[in-house]
């Protein structure tokens, strides 16, 4: 019997037409535990190097996580990973809500999609019975107005529905997939339309065999008052109305500038207004405590859910007060659209007029306001009609076919993707590091464990140490030697940087939101769920005998395949650089020097590449034997040192 999964993948070829339910391997349970890990092993098997992302051979896996639909709380958020048209690289999209774990109900780990429809199809799964709808009469349709009307059409108002608007249909780089509360941000959603998939639709009530459940019940039942009880378990970017960090620290208008001050009381008492005249309740997500997504009604929009920082992305690019921002989620979230990515293409397009590189010619009748130029562009980009053609690439791609200088305007990308827009003064090592060398496509899926700050106080640092349980000694220790304006040693911030990513790989293969554990830490310091508890939790459920070393080893080896993935499609070191602008001090000698140790410390080559040392000493030997016949590796390369890691290591 198989425990905490069900052992079943969907297959689905949409240019045949066909559905397959296959079983899969325990041993890749055991390697990769699931989500992302095994998601990653099925596109290096079964996606070369040479297929284009808009091949029919591209895959779109949507992975439930390991421990979905246990009694571990908090266990809800759904993997999607593909490649990217942006980048040609790997994409690597999370979400909540209750999809995973009632694709988990209905039976299926994963559904693996391959193909390319003739017309607009959606994807309905009900326990075993699963089938392809034509979905022809939801084109055009938003991406939570299909939700609806797929519902009703299926008179099951308790399935729940992933699916894409306007954005995704017509391949808009930047595209979601959109889920009740919660989006797949980062791309996605250009690949589901790609496939001319317009929505997947599932509703489970199989149950799910645990190994140990008194067992996993007895510490699940304290957990869950444990995230209820916790402040800093989404509440600091949901329920929170004082944003003097992100709008005085981030970049407004597309990393033009950064508005020092702008923050005040009479500020914050107006958003706060604003916010509680919108707000229609908190919502949470499967088996979790935290309603920490809030259900909008703006005047003249449909009614919406806001996640996490897009509060403020909008209002931030346009140079708009908090209103805007809530006025035009409504529009961009039923189109599909990515709240990271979107406004920075959004103000790249009006800082190009500005400028006089595009003009009326491009942008006819184009509005004199900022929020009015902002709706303008974004229903160009969504049809991609005129301009909104190219900079529905997004902007790195958008900057080069504009020319005419475009491109020194691309003030924020990287390995040709947005970034969050930092606008700080001196560069931050570990966060060099995150941002340079991360698979994922933004530092938010790398960040979290680690503060990003030190704590000027002696006392007050050492009464944050003092409780931080979560932190093996040594970053304890870190954090003690931290002083202001000062940087972490090339020790610190290199295994600080390691910890931060491989909490988030943990997280997302068993599934868990990183709110409760990889983004919790750098606040509280008390994240429910850390590198030391979690294991307690897979193995009472799977039945597999795992300890903290052993759960960072599966990390690192899900870390390296990614890596290699990566490498297999093109990366090198000369790709590893964040945003120039990010920081106004940079030191180009000592980030050189920081990218050395961190792949020596990781096991890699001078040019970021896993050695075939690394690889086999994790269980990954088709992983370097391919790179070896390739020609990547030699296979002779001498594996870094590593000396440090491990997950318990004191």
């Amino acid at each position: 019997m198989r425990y905490a999964e069900t052992g079943f993948n969907l297959e689905i070829d949409l240019s045949r037409g066909s559905i397959e339910r296959v079983a899969t391997d325990p041993r890749d349970t055991a390697l990769h535990l699931g989500g992302q890990g095994t998601a990653a092993k099925i596109l290096w098997e079964r996606v070369g190097p040479e297929v284009d992302p808009f091949s029919p051979d591209n895959l779109l896996i949507f992975s439930t996580g390991l421990l979905h639909g246990t009694p571990v709380p908090g266990a809800n958020r759904t993997s999607v990973d593909t490649f990217s048209p942006q980048t040609d690289r790997y994409s690597h999209s999370l979400f909540g809500g209750f999809f995973g774990p009632e694709l988990k109900h209905a039976g299926y780990d994963k559904i693996i999609i391959r193909g390319k429809s003739p017309d607009f199809v959606y994807l309905w799964i009900h326990n075993g019975k699963v089938e392809l709808r034509d979905a022809t009469h939801l084109q055009g349709k938003g991406a939570l107005d299909t939700a609806s009307t797929i519902k009703a059409e299926l008179k099951q108002p308790e399935a729940q529905v992933a699916a894409i608007g306007l954005a995704g249909e017509n391949r808009v780089f930047m595209a979601t997939i959109e889920h009740a509360n919660s989006s797949a941000s980062r791309g996605v959603g250009v690949i589901m339309g790609d496939k001319r998939l317009k929505a997947i639709a599932v509703r489970g009530t199989n149950d799910i065999n645990v190994a140990r459940p008194a067992e996993l019940f007895g510490i699940s039942s304290p957990m869950y008052a444990a995230i209820y009880d916790n402040p800093d378990c989404g509440d600091l970017l949901a329920h929170e109305d004082d944003e003097e960090f992100h709008v005085n620290n981030f970049a407004w208008g597309n990393a033009r500038e950064r508005q020092k001050g702008y923050w005040n009381e009479e500020r914050e008492e107006k958003w706060t207004a604003v916010t509680e005249s919108v707000r229609l309740r908190w919502t949470g997500c499967y088996n979790c405590p935290k309603d920490c997504h809030m259900a909008v009604s703006y005047p003249g929009r449909p009614p919406y859910f806001q996640k996490c920082y897009s509060k403020l992305t909008y209002a931030m690019a346009a140079y708009e007060e908090i209103e805007f921002n809530y006025d035009i989620l409504g529009v961009t979230q039923e189109h599909g659209l990515d709240g990271f990515s979107t406004p920075q293409v959004l103000a790249f397009a009006v800082e190009l007029y500005d400028a006089g590189i595009l003009t009326d010619e491009d942008l006819p009748d184009f509005p004199p306001d900022g929020a009015g130029r902002f709706f303008y562009l974004v229903e160009k980009i969504v049809r991609r009609e005129g301009i909104g053609d190219i900079l529905a690439n997004g902007v790195y791609h958008a900057a080069r076919a504009i020319g005419k200088g475009a491109e020194e305007y691309d003030h924020n990308t990287m390995k040709k993707f947005e970034q969050v827009p930092l606008k700080l003064s001196m560069i931050n090592y570990p966060y060099f590091l995150m941002y340079a060398t991360g698979e994922k496509m933004n530092i938010t899926q790398i960040e979290g464990s680690y503060p990003q700050v030190p704590i000027a106080d002696p006392e007050e640092r050492k009464a944050f140490t003092e409780r931080w349980e979560a932190a093996p000694e040594r970053f304890k220790e870190y954090f003690m030697e931290w002083e202001p304006r000062a940087h972490p040693t090339v020790e610190a911030s290199i295994n600080i940087a390691d910890w931060n990513e491989t909490m988030h790989y943990v997280d997302d293969a068993i599934g868990t939101c990183a709110f409760l554990s990889s983004f919790t830490g750098q606040w509280a310091g008390q994240p429910p769920y850390h590198i030391h508890n979690l294991p307690a939790f897979i193995s009472h459920a799977t039945g597999l005998d795992l300890d903290s070393d052993g759960l960072w080893e599966i990390a690192r080896r899900n870390r390296n395949l990614i890596r290699a993935i990566n490498v297999r499609r093109g990366l090198r070191r000369s790709d590893e650089k964040p945003p120039a602008d990010h920081w106004k001090k940079r030191d180009p000698e000592m980030e050189q020097k920081l990218l050395d140790a961190y792949y020596e410390f990781k096991g890699w080559t001078n040019d970021g590449i896993p050695t075939k040392q690394t690889l086999d000493d994790l269980s990954l030997g088709y992983v370097s034997d391919d790179l070896v016949e390739r020609g990547i590796l030699s296979g002779d390369e001498q594996s870094g040192s590593e000396a440090t890691v491990g997950a318990s290591a004191e």
